[in-house]
């Protein structure tokens, strides 16, 4: 099936742009999942159907699409100024159970709330605790090249 052309509000340029994938005939998406710790809301779920409206559209409109979605289940503090207790670790105290409990519980939970409102899974799901060496790599290698720089609390991507 020949693609269908599809346009995109680019939010950085403010204008509508015509979607070119970087390999003709494939959409690949990395979209942000949750971070299970509690039961997910409407309001995260909304998230979600906007994923799921997008992936459909792309594979409508003839592309073959790789969805991979993250899974945070280490490093998501209470605080938004990134301060904090782990969210996990809270409720992982809170309800007595072992950080890994939780993380599989409302993991689990989440892929059940996806199936109930007929979103389709990803092709994979991407756990943060599983890539935590490469991205320490990765944040090196961006050292090096210069592409960073260093506050009291973190290194930070220089944009």
């Amino acid at each position: 099936m020949l693609e269908t052309e599809i346009r995109l509000y680019n939010s950085l340029t403010k204008t509508k742009e015509i979607f070119r994938p970087l390999r003709r005939g494939l959409a690949s998406l990395y979209t942000c999942g949750p971070t299970v710790y509690q039961y997910a809301h409407i309001g995260n779920l909304r998230t979600y159907i906007f994923e799921d409206i997008l992936k459909r559209t792309l594979e409508y409109a003839g592309y073959r699409v790789k969805h991979v979605m993250n899974i945070t289940d280490v490093g998501h503090l209470t605080s938004d100024e990134d301060e904090g207790e782990d969210k996990v670790e809270v409720a992982a105290k809170r309800e007595h159970k072992t950080v890994k409990e939780i993380t599989q519980f409302y993991a689990k939970s989440f892929q059940n709330d996806l199936k109930q409102l007929n979103i389709e899974s990803p092709a994979k799901y991407a756990w943060a605790s599983r890539y935590i060496q490469p991205q320490i790599k990765l944040i090196q290698q961006l050292e090096e090249k210069g592409y960073t720089y260093q506050t009291a609390d973190g290194i930070y991507f220089d944009t």
